[in-house]
């Protein structure tokens, strides 16, 4: 049977569905795990779903690069929101998701054998795209407080590189990568003819009057980068399976090559949800991540009691806080004792490619209020606990 292996065995098993099991075996358990909100889509989306059943053709194959309404909303919000102007040089592409966004970059500027440079700690779902792309992934560290570091990326870059990938606000530290750094990046990629993937999945979890920027917005920068975006988060979105990818209008044949194969087009329901979405507007968005930024400084109020036990890194984006656990266990073996003797699951660091040491990745997006102050202090007891055992 050994003929019968394939490139999968070299990725790695998603850790969310095993991390799910494990929960599943102990009733109860609080899970601070999987990155998602606590919220649904507004009502606006789902409104006009009578919209998308009274049209017959709407049962059948749509544009591969998505509808026409929703691709003007698209663009709309793009120069209002992010200051990209969609300007002969770019378009865009509505997706099934921002995985299925990265997967359509790297397998349409690839091939097999190229490298993919991605900072650590990684997001694994991007790991895994470029491994299974028969790709190599390339890692370059980020600093002690996870920001990006430009002149390391500069050294990393080979005459296999095909694009630099960043991600902010980041999954899994929560880091805002500042403007500076971005352009740094952005003008590398310039100079040395490869692709910025900018991950913006999170583009409106902000704190503490921190910023977001897009790469794609710098001047000049339409040619060679490729900005991700998703409606998962900001809109309650997840299982709609609903994203969107600007990219340099060069790659559009090859980008509607691999979508077709794999998609034929995106849901045609879960894009008139979308345009819903769309046209209610960031301000939807705002009331939800206020009650999530006043979660979150409960979250950290507690995690602060055990700074002797652990280091939490600055994280002024997304929901999640990245701990490293002053342990003598492994992070596997940390997450398993958490979930069978505290009922509170988070996710190891491992999986984003963190193993000099015990991570750990706590969300705190996915619970109301009450639930996840009480996951918080029982991953507090726990790890207070577990810490002094070992």
């Amino acid at each position: 049977m050994e003929s019968l292996t394939s490139r999968m065995q070299e990725v790695q098993s998603p850790i969310i569905p095993i991390v799910g099991e494990l929960i599943r075996r102990t009733p109860g358990t609080i899970s601070l795990g999987q990155g998602v909100v606590y919220y649904g889509p507004p009502p606006e989306a789902i409104a006009l779903l009578p919209e998308f059943l009274k049209h017959l053709h709407n049962h059948q194959y749509q544009p591969v690069q998505g509808i026409a309404p929703l691709l003007s909303a698209i663009e709309a919000k793009l120069q209002t929101a992010n200051g990209i102007e969609i300007n002969g040089k770019n378009c865009i592409v509505v997706t099934a998701g921002s995985n299925m966004a990265f997967m359509n970059a790297i397998l349409a500027i690839t091939t097999p054998g190229d490298e993919i440079i991605i900072q650590v700690p990684y997001y694994f779902n991007h790991e895994m795209a470029i491994t299974m792309a028969s790709c190599r992934p390339v890692l370059v560290a980020t600093d002690e407080n996870y920001q990006l570091r430009p002149e390391a990326i500069a050294q990393a870059i080979t005459e296999r590189t095909k694009a630099v990938v960043t991600i902010s606000p980041n999954n899994p530290t929560g880091v805002v990568y500042s403007e500076k750094a971005l352009r740094e990046v952005n003008q590398i990629c310039c100079d040395r003819g490869i692709y910025h993937i900018s991950d913006e999945a999170y583009e409106y979890f902000t704190y503490n009057g921190v910023k977001h920027v897009s790469p794609g917005a710098f001047p000049q920068s339409s040619e060679y980068t490729i900005s991700l975006y998703s409606l998962s988060k900001a809109y309650g979105f997840a299982s709609w399976r609903i994203g969107y990818m600007v990219i340099p209008q060069h790659l559009l044949g090859a980008v509607k090559k691999v979508q077709d194969t794999i998609l034929i087009c995106p849901p045609v329901v879960s894009q008139y949800a979308a345009l819903g979405a769309l046209q209610v507007g960031v301000d939807y968005c705002k009331d939800h991540i206020r009650v999530i930024a006043t979660v979150r400084q409960l979250a950290l109020n507690s995690l602060n009691r055990i700074k002797d036990l652990c280091t939490i890194a600055p994280a002024d984006g997304a929901f999640y806080f990245f701990l490293k656990v002053h342990t003598k266990l492994s992070a596997f073996e940390l997450v398993e004792q958490l979930i069978q003797e505290y009922r509170v699951a988070v996710i190891p660091g491992t999986t984003f490619g963190m193993d000099d040491g015990c991570y750990l990745r706590v969300a705190y997006g996915a619970l109301q209020k009450e639930t996840a102050t009480e996951g918080i202090e029982r991953l507090v007891r726990g790890l207070e606990t577990i810490s002094v055992e070992t």
